[in-house]
C-alpha cells in the first residue's frame, strides 16, 4: 500500500494545540509525505504496533517509512527531517545536549497537556 512509503503521524485530534500544529504541517508539506492518524478516532493501527491509546495521547508517535516507531522528541525529529523548512531543526534537536534538554521539556509539556485535557483524563478513570 501507499502508506508503507509514507510517514504516519499519530496525533491527538481533540487537542486544539496539537490540531493547530498538525494543520500547519498539512499546509506546508506536499501530498504523499505524511499519513495523518487521529488517535482519538482510531486506535487499531496503534494497537497492532503495541501502543495503547493512553500512550498515544501522552506523546506524539510517528512511524517512519521503514516501519520503525518513534515517540516524543524522536517522533518530531522524524517529522521535521521530512519537511524542507524544518529539516535543520530535525537535525539540531538530535545533537547531544540539545536532545536531552528537548526530551525534558517535551516530557514536562506532554504531562501538563495530558493532565489538563478532559478527554485524556477520561481514559484514566
Amino acid at each position: 500500500t501507499m502508506s508503507k512509503t509514507m510517514i504516519t503521524v499519530f496525533f491527538d485530534g481533540k487537542c486544539s494545540l496539537c490540531s493547530a500544529e498538525i494543520g500547519h504541517y498539512k499546509k506546508i508539506v506536499p501530498q504523499g509525505v505524511f499519513t495523518w492518524m487521529d488517535v482519538t478516532e482510531s486506535t487499531d493501527r496503534l494497537q497492532r504496533l503495541g501502543v495503547s491509546q493512553v500512550e498515544a495521547l501522552k506523546s506524539l508517535h510517528v512511524q517512519d517509512q521503514s516501519g520503525q516507531l518513534f515517540s516524543g522528541v524522536d517522533a518530531f525529529a522524524v517529522m521535521w527531517r521530512a519537511i524542507p523548512r524544518w529539516r535543520v531543526l530535525g537535525i539540531v534537536v538530535k545533537l547531544p545536549g540539545v536532545y536531552q534538554i528537548a526530551k525534558i521539556l517535551y516530557r514536562k509539556f506532554a504531562e501538563r497537556r495530558f493532565k489538563r485535557l478532559s478527554h485524556c483524563q477520561a481514559l484514566m478513570s
